[in-house]
């Protein structure tokens, strides 16, 4: 598979875009761009729990409705959801009918609301790697574990969060910023922001 797309406007881009006009508006806007805050980790993290086994751009087109059936993923709210909720979420074609991803979103959502402010946005990112790493040249460089997403997988389920498996962290590590995998060649592969400038957010896990 190539690594590298050129689409119609004339920017070239990593492949896995295709042709898809809101895969290439989150390609451009959002992966790979520093995104912080706790209800901002949390709604990832949720989000790309609810991907696995499937492609992100089934979540990508499905997010405005898992916002608002999640409250919008407002760990507050969502910790208080009870069985009703599970049942109401559980009848919404609009989103990933699993319940056990669905208990494991409420059940992490409390988790958060017991944190301190800000602590959860610390914890994730005290995992990131160095931004010094070298960037991808192509697909086959991009990897999907690492020793980064694994311990920061580690860490969480240390505290009982569920769904965070080392694959998924790392997908949450790319589209979060800690990470950048553009691959050379891509026009994003020179212009996504250091961390520090704080900028809101190969198999199907692209995340």
């Amino acid at each position: 598979m190539a690594s590298l797309l050129t689409a119609t406007d004339g920017r070239t881009r990593c492949a896995w875009v295709g042709d898809d006009d809101e895969y290439r508006r989150y390609h451009d806007e959002e992966w790979g761009r520093p995104l912080r805050g706790d209800r901002a980790l949390f709604e990832k993290m949720a989000l790309e729990g609810f991907q696995a086994g499937l492609s992100w751009i089934t979540i990508l087109r499905k997010r405005p409705r898992f916002r608002e059936v999640f409250a919008g993923f407002d760990p507050a709210l969502v910790a208080a959801f009870g069985p009703d909720d599970v049942e109401r979420l559980m009848a919404d074609a609009g989103i990933i009918r699993n319940r056990a991803k669905i208990e494991a979103t409420i059940s992490n959502a409390a988790l958060v609301r017991d944190m301190a402010e800000g602590e959860l946005d610390a914890l994730m990112w005290s995992f990131a790697p160095p931004a010094s790493r070298p960037r991808p040249r192509d697909f086959g460089d991009v990897p999907a574990v690492t020793a980064e997403s694994t311990a920061l997988s580690r860490a969480l389920r240390s505290r009982g969060f569920r769904f965070v498996g080392p694959t998924t962290m790392y997908a949450l590590m790319q589209s979060a910023g800690m990470v950048d995998d553009h691959v050379e060649g891509c026009w994003r592969a020179d212009t996504v922001a250091d961390a520090s400038g704080g900028e809101s957010e190969v198999s199907d896990r692209i995340g």
